[in-house]
């Protein structure tokens, strides 16, 4: 079986098991909407869209938005669930499917790029971020978010892994890999893009194996000290600019 027919039953596994699809309320998602400017008539891609939630949300916000996703079934979810939107005045959703480190657009094509969660499965993540720089115009905006593994869930993982368990974030997914944070910088500095800020979201603690960790809410609502345990954040977030000339 290949990778692109493994994401589309496990995006159908999803989908069957939580049909209303609330992934726009994603703590990822919350981040990234925190720093996100206005997008009103701003042309914005979100790559591995998945099921459309966000990028719905963005649409109905006045972007010209374009979602991508290597998935059919999931752009096939994500069509059925934009039908009604798509028909209301002023919202410009189109979706494509595409492979992230082959982008089907036009060099500076983007004013604003987002990237959710993604390039943990790509088999090249350099890649794909080399191509985001390429199809955003000068100076737009990137808003990234992976799994961080440079706190205690790393630790755990190499636990799982000892005891031959698996434990990452996306272990029911057909392809992942762990970073840590300053692969995830040096990632991102290597494909053209200059790292204007960092945050993260989701700091918990996995204090019995085998059970779920446990999360201190009330880090997430302080904003100064969020960002500064961000690189012990298990979703680890970038804000980049496109470092390309005019």
């Amino acid at each position: 079986m290949t990778l692109a027919a493994e994401y589309n039953d496990w995006h159908q596994k999803v989908s069957d098991a939580s049909p209303e699809g609330h992934d726009a309320n994603s703590p990822w998602y919350k981040l990234v909407g925190e720093y996100l400017p206005s997008v009103e008539d701003r042309r914005v891609l979100e790559m591995a869209c998945g099921r459309g939630g966000f990028s719905r949300l963005l649409a109905a916000r006045g972007a010209r938005m374009f979602g991508a996703d290597f998935s059919s079934t999931a752009l096939q979810i994500a069509r059925g669930k934009s039908a009604g939107a798509e028909s209301q005045p002023g919202v410009r959703l189109e979706l494509a499917q595409a492979d992230a480190q082959n982008l089907p657009y036009a060099t500076s094509s983007f004013d604003i790029i987002v990237s959710c969660e993604t390039i943990e499965h790509l088999p090249d993540p350099a890649a794909a971020l080399r191509e985001m720089a390429r199809v955003a115009r000068p100076g737009a905006r990137l808003f990234l978010t992976t799994p961080n593994y440079f706190n205690l869930m790393g630790l755990y993982y190499i636990y799982a892994r000892a005891r031959n368990r698996r434990a990452t974030p996306g272990a029911d997914q057909p392809f992942d890999r762990v970073f840590l944070f300053p692969q995830i910088r040096a990632l991102l500095r290597n494909a053209g893009w200059r790292i204007v800020r960092s945050d993260g979201t989701v700091h918990q603690f996995p204090i019995r194996p085998g059970h779920d960790p446990i999360i201190v809410e009330s880090l997430e609502a302080n904003r100064a000290l969020r960002r500064i345990l961000s690189p012990f954040a298990f979703h680890y977030f970038v804000l980049g600019e496109n470092a390309k000339a005019d």
